[in-house]
């Protein structure tokens, strides 16, 4: 039987982050999973890396900061900061963050923390971002539990249990099981997303057309040009490597200006630790005109409006329903798998490899190809069991792409 923590480790940098003889690796993890991160740090040496730099957080000071620092604090940005993370990028590091906090760590903070703080960053570390979009090195996010958020997952069980179930949806997810052999599922999972990307490539669709039982009923128009990614993707050298993991989606760019109707979310998101439930977005000519929740509607609205593009939709991709996340009947309360257990959106900032020769574009050229620009990129999840998706070619055909939640081809 194979230890599955170190495969997993070994999956996350020799696949995730497929790390170069002699390149940087930069590792973002909570203290709480520092087993797991320490099997990476070994892992990656043991391929060669040149120095792995540990980037630690903890929840309990990260909320004792929020709560209680100067209220100057959440406009700053140190230069320092910024200064690292750009220069560790421009030297072609890989970086891998792992995604583990509680879902609602931050609830009771002043909102107006958060959404400053989100845009003194976003606005301080655009150049460092914007590398980040283009996927000029490669990145990847994994995730391993930790208690607190094990037991909002599986409330009312003893920590413990919670702990063991939730490593267990997890490996589920990331295709990892007693035999072995994640590595060759991987590269088969991945085929199987690239297939269904060029199906959607080779229709070329002017526009998709999203309804179901929830109220949804949205057109999406999507840039002349424009690319579905899926799986693996490659970095500006040519590394290939997958940004997610797990990763069920197929995704590109919508027409920033071309997103009209209303879309209802299905599934609850968490922003800066703190769940936003229940809600819905009418947009016209692209632009997000009413949001409401009928939890954390106030969290929501200040995150859609970091700034102009915060507002407008930066990525449109799809899910089938019965993907196997989606088919655990779990609900993870972090992006990471809940956006890979259904169709869903992202307001704000758009992929430049969305678009035929996308990392070759300034920010000027991007937005009059159609793509969106903003400090921030946010998914949210609008997938149900009987979403319907018509995709209409340029020369009017009327193609189904979904039918009851799942591709239909």
């Amino acid at each position: 039987m194979v230890n599955k923590l170190e495969e997993y480790a070994r999956l996350v940098i020799e696949i995730g982050l497929n790390v170069q003889k002699g390149q940087l690796v930069i590792i973002n993890t909570p203290v709480e999973c520092a087993p797991f991160a320490r099997l990476c740090v070994k892992a990656a040496y043991a391929v060669g890396a040149k120095q792995v730099i540990m980037n630690w957080r903890d929840d309990a000071v990260a909320r004792e900061y929020w709560l209680n620092a100067a209220d100057e604090c959440f406009d700053e940005v140190f230069p320092w900061d910024v200064d690292k993370n750009l220069g560790l990028a421009k030297r072609g590091a890989a970086r891998l963050s792992i995604a583990a906090t509680d879902p609602e760590n931050l609830k009771g903070v002043d909102p107006s923390r958060l959404a400053r703080a989100n845009k003194a960053f976003g606005e301080a570390n655009k150049e460092y971002m914007g590398m980040m979009m283009a996927s000029v090195n490669p990145w990847c996010v994994a995730s391993v539990p930790v208690p607190s958020w094990a037991k909002k997952v599986f409330p009312g069980v003893p920590e413990e249990e919670a702990m063991d179930k939730l490593w267990s949806e997890i490996y589920r997810a990331i295709r990892i099981d007693d035999n072995g052999g994640a590595v060759e599922r991987w590269h088969e999972h991945c085929k199987t997303l690239s297939d269904r990307a060029k199906k959607l490539n080779d229709y070329a669709f002017k526009y998709l057309h999203y309804t179901n039982s929830l109220g949804t009923d949205l057109t999406v128009e999507l840039p002349v040009g424009h690319v579905w990614e899926a799986g693996s993707e490659f970095s500006k050298s040519g590394i290939e490597f997958v940004a997610n993991m797990p990763t069920e989606e197929v995704f590109t760019a919508p027409m920033r200006d071309g997103v009209n109707g209303k879309i209802v979310a299905s599934k609850p998101l968490v922003i800066g630790g703190n769940i936003v439930d229940k809600f819905y977005f009418i947009l016209k000519d692209g632009k997000i005109v009413e949001a409401h929740a009928e939890v954390g509607e106030d969290i929501l609205r200040q995150e859609i409006a970091l700034d102009e593009g915060a507002s407008h939709f930066g990525e449109v991709a799809l899910v089938p329903f019965d993907s196997p996340i989606s088919n655990s009947g779990v609900l993870f309360y972090n992006t990471l798998f809940d956006e890979n257990a259904s169709c869903h959106f992202a307001f704000g900032e758009a992929y430049p490899t969305c678009i035929q020769n996308g990392t070759e574009m300034s920010k000027e050229e991007l937005l009059a190809h159609g793509l969106n620009s903003s400090i921030t990129h946010e998914d949210f999840m609008v997938g149900t069991r009987d979403l319907s998706i018509v995709g209409v070619t340029m020369d009017g055909r009327e193609i189904p792409v979904f039918v009851n939640g799942n591709f239909a081809f």
